[in-house]
């Protein structure tokens, strides 16, 4: 009865709960700040297309993408795609993450290390998310001999997939440092909006943190089950 084990008590559960948290967390926090217009009256779009030209990064698009919070920065594609709330709102929450998403513009021109390392580790870590946990639990089922050798085999690659989780943390902190400190510094927010833009950028963040710990809780129960053979 491996669907209810220890692990899944004490690790997987209480991540989830944090993850659904999160969510929430974030959502709140969107439709709460979304509804503040900025005194300045710039859009997310405006704001994105200046911080990116300051940094010179004219190269870089920015174009309107589909449904609520699916902002992203393409490094492929170079563009910074915003959502439309985002892209034509000139709401606290518009600046900050249209200035987030520029933020990664930014450290893919600069070099970032932790994104360039989040890169490199990528291809890996979406097999190992894929395919880690089912192998693993085909190994589970077996007897000795293959099904030992498929359940590490399904840790080891589960493994960069929590990975590529733990690199992400540093690599979004920066980019909502790099959006506050480019949004005050710039004159596109009042002093006194800059805290609630925190906010926003901080519930934002919140999401990775309850995904790392997602990861961090299933790998533990795979270890723990593992422990039984």
């Amino acid at each position: 009865m491996f669907f209810f084990d220890t692990g899944l008590i004490l690790f997987v559960i209480p991540a989830f709960i944090f993850v659904m948290y999160a969510q929430n967390k974030v959502k709140g926090t969107y439709q709460k700040y979304v509804r503040v217009p900025s005194k300045r009256g710039f859009t997310g779009a405006q704001v994105a297309r200046a911080l990116l030209d300051k940094s010179g990064l004219s190269d870089v698009r920015v174009e309107k993408s589909k449904g609520e919070l699916s902002d992203h920065y393409d490094p492929r594609k170079k563009a910074v795609r915003l959502s439309p709330n985002v892209h034509d709102g000139t709401s606290i929450a518009s600046l900050g993450i249209a200035a987030h998403e520029t933020g990664h513009a930014i450290q893919h021109a600069d070099g970032y290390f932790a994104l360039s390392l989040r890169n490199m580790v990528f291809p890996a870590a979406s097999f190992g998310s894929k395919l880690g946990v089912p192998l693993f639990f085909i190994g589970f089922i077996f007897a000795e001999g293959m099904g030992t050798t498929f359940m590490d085999l399904g840790i080891a690659l589960f493994f960069f997939a929590v990975l590529f989780q733990i690199i992400t943390l540093p690599v979004e902190f920066n980019a909502s440092t790099r959006a506050v400190a480019a949004l005050e510094g710039g004159g596109y927010l009042t002093s006194d909006e800059v805290k609630p833009t925190k906010q926003v950028l901080n519930a934002a963040a919140m999401t990775y943190v309850a995904a790392t710990a997602m990861a961090l809780a299933q790998l533990l129960r795979l270890i723990m089950l593992r422990g039984r053979r």
